[in-house]
């Protein structure tokens, strides 16, 4: 669940609900970048997971159903432990603001947490040594490019000036035109979409905030609570409860709007791309059906539920199967989620049910058949209006509401 968007819309917002802006567009920036080039690369190069018959991949996503070079997890995993041990440094030499022995304990959890990530791939029979070693190298240049460029990129975007905006939407806009088709579905293209989205709506909210001049008397206000190192335990209480109350409303709005807005977007786009298509050649991509095909977007498509614990058991990739045969065919059910019935190793088991419309069956023998998963053109712009939204409201929107109500944004 740490990899999930679900996960990221959570932890995220809360750097910007407590005061740490620069370091939340900085992390949002190393891990959309990480997600998005190791999908394109993953999409480009379709190199498949390492096979691990007899093994039951037990999965809860559908990570397990991209490609597998390079690892996305090394990835982020190394250059979110870089981007960590560079504020770590930061404070422990520029400012003093922690001790030696917490400096050495700090880098010490982050070089445990890396290697976990990354030696935890392999022996969970996920990615092969190239892919993560080629993953450990895309996040390690990912962090070395944001160092360069990091405050070069804050001074344009605070210069309030048109460029940004002008700049930044076409750009996202090719970043998601301009991905690779894979040879089969795969859930990367989705990833890819969500997290440069992110990018763009982070970029455009801090561009925003200086365009209209909301300078540090909104951003940088204090929570009601003690002062100085002392606090009573009526200014603790009030202080935790006012942070709860915080991260609850402020992760209800954004559930709120990625609600109201996919399902808005999937009643108004496709008549608008039907109006569009006699007169325009719109960008259509493999495996999403255009809306001339199709007259409304079926429910299922929308909101899923997170799974619960207690069925993690019966949710499953079928790729430790017996036989090359039908090795061969759980590869090619690529972007099919299982959600239903186990099958064993030794090709017996019920029906299954996919997410996503599509379904599964085995018969007497084990073989595999399947219904497509449909995708649809309205959900490749639907993900980028929803996830710009959603930055813009964590970044900006949110943590205005909260200063201006008296919540204040800053911890201490």
């Amino acid at each position: 669940m740490l990899g999930t968007h679900t996960f990221f819309m959570i932890a995220l917002p809360i750097l910007f609900f407590f005061g740490f802006p620069e370091v939340g567009r900085g992390l949002i920036v190393v891990l959309a970048s990480g997600v998005y080039f190791s999908s394109f690369i993953k999409d480009l190069v379709c190199s498949p997971r390492p096979f691990s018959p007899p093994v039951n991949r037990l999965t809860i996503g559908t990570h397990h159903l991209e490609y597998g070079f390079p690892s996305t997890h090394s990835t982020n995993g190394v250059s979110m432990a870089l981007f960590i041990f560079g504020h770590v440094r930061s404070a422990y030499s520029d400012h003093s603001a922690i001790s030696s022995t917490t400096y050495c304990i700090s880098c010490g959890f982050l070089a445990l947490y890396a290697i976990t990530i990354v030696f935890g791939r392999i022996y969970t029979g996920m990615h092969s040594f190239t892919d993560c070693g080629i993953g450990v190298a895309l996040g390690a240049t990912i962090w070395a490019v944001y160092v360069i460029t990091s405050n070069t990129m804050e001074r344009w975007l605070a210069s309030g000036s048109w460029t940004v905006p002008c700049v930044l939407v076409p750009l996202c806009l090719l970043l998601v035109h301009y991905h690779p088709q894979p040879v089969d579905d795969c859930p990367c293209f989705e990833d890819a979409i969500a997290f440069v989205s992110v990018i763009l709506g982070a970029y455009l909210a801090r561009w925003h905030s200086v365009y209209a001049g909301l300078d540090e008397r909104f951003f940088y206000t204090l929570m009601p609570g003690g002062q100085g190192d002392i606090w009573t335990w009526d200014e603790r209480i009030r202080w935790w409860s006012l942070a709860g109350a915080k991260v609850s409303l402020g992760v209800l709005i954004i559930f709120v709007w990625r609600l109201f807005a996919k399902s808005f977007l999937h009643v108004v786009l496709p008549p608008v791309f039907r109006a569009l298509a006699p007169h325009f050649d719109l960008p259509h991509r493999r495996f999403y059906t255009p809306a001339t095909d199709y007259g409304r977007l079926p429910m299922e498509n929308g909101l899923r539920p997170i799974p619960s614990v207690i069925d993690l058991t019966g949710t499953l990739e079928v790729s430790g199967v017996n036989g090359s045969k039908q090795l061969g065919q759980a590869i090619k059910r690529r972007g099919l989620n299982l959600t239903g019935a186990v099958k064993t190793p030794s090709g017996t088991g019920s029906g299954a049910s996919l997410e996503g419309g599509g379904s599964l069956e085995l018969d007497k023998m084990g073989e595999v058949a399947t219904k497509e998963v449909m995708h649809y053109d309205a959900d490749v712009l639907t993900k980028v209006v929803v996830y710009a939204g959603i930055a813009i409201l964590s970044t900006e929107a949110i943590p205005l509401f909260f200063s201006l109500i008296g919540w204040g944004i800053r911890a201490w």
